[in-house]
């Protein structure tokens, strides 16, 4: 039976959390900041475990019993925030990025926002719609495969494929071994020598698009995510972010 992604609540925000975990990861999903951050303030000794310096980020503590504290004030849950961002291209999917680029984190500066992660990534070259949450649960509800949330992009190549290679584009391919396909490929328009196609994946490769188009020794000219699930990008600007209604986060857990 295929799983749907566990559907955001108020139940659920209520919900403590369950089981015994890493110190790193209890501080990532209490929402108080990564787990490569959180690996740095234990390593210096900034974070306490019931009143004693905690300094194995591999310590297993219950999030929702143990007493936390960072630089003496006590970690609690953040409330759960659900957003979603129209990512430009030429950033990364990333908090901190060694090579000093531009990130996501950068559109979000206006917003007084708990510690959010992406749920799944757009590369650097990729656009569009990209999802980022403080609930871990409902972000690995939607990237378990076996919930096959479809996801949609539109994909400009630089050519003007006839429908004997559109076919071949949907037979797939098979790269460094591993067979990608896609559920669906059509094309929207074509003029020149580009044309614009809908893809709709309903798993997430390793920049599943770029090398499944390059298999055919097709270039990809702009890959832009138009909707998750139902959820469409929409009229969202380039670079903003907003929450998302009760409405559109039943649309993602139906």
């Amino acid at each position: 039976m295929t799983r749907k992604p566990v559907r955001p609540s108020a139940e659920l925000a209520r919900r403590p959390i369950a089981g015994k975990v890493s110190l790193n990861r209890a501080l990532s999903k209490l929402g108080f900041c990564s787990r490569k951050q959180a690996e740095l303030m234990i390593g210096e000794g900034r974070v306490r475990v019931a009143g004693k310096v905690a300094r194995d980020p591999s310590l297993r503590v219950y999030p929702d019993r143990d007493r936390i504290t960072v630089d003496g004030a006590q970690v609690a849950a953040e409330r759960k925030v659900y957003l979603m961002l129209n990512k430009p291209r030429g950033l990364v999917t990333t908090r901190d990025d060694p090579e000093g680029r531009g990130t996501v984190y950068d559109c979000l500066t206006d917003l007084e926002l708990p510690f959010v992660s992406a749920v799944g990534r757009l590369d650097k070259a990729s656009e569009g719609l990209l999802l980022m949450t403080n609930d871990t649960r409902w972000a690995n509800g939607l990237l378990d495969p076996a919930s096959h949330v479809a996801k949609t992009y539109h994909v400009q190549i630089a050519s003007a494929p006839d429908e004997a290679m559109l076919e071949r584009f949907r037979t797939g391919a098979v790269v460094d071994g591993e067979l990608l396909t896609a559920s669906s490929i059509e094309l929207l328009r074509s003029g020149g020598r580009t044309a614009w196609l809908e893809i709709v994946l309903d798993e997430g490769r390793n920049r599943q698009i770029r090398r499944l188009l390059g298999a055919f020794d097709v270039e990809v000219l702009r890959l832009v995510r138009v909707a998750i699930g139902r959820l469409q990008l929409g009229e969202l600007a380039k670079g903003k972010a907003r929450h998302l209604t009760a409405e559109e986060l039943a649309m993602l857990s139906a």
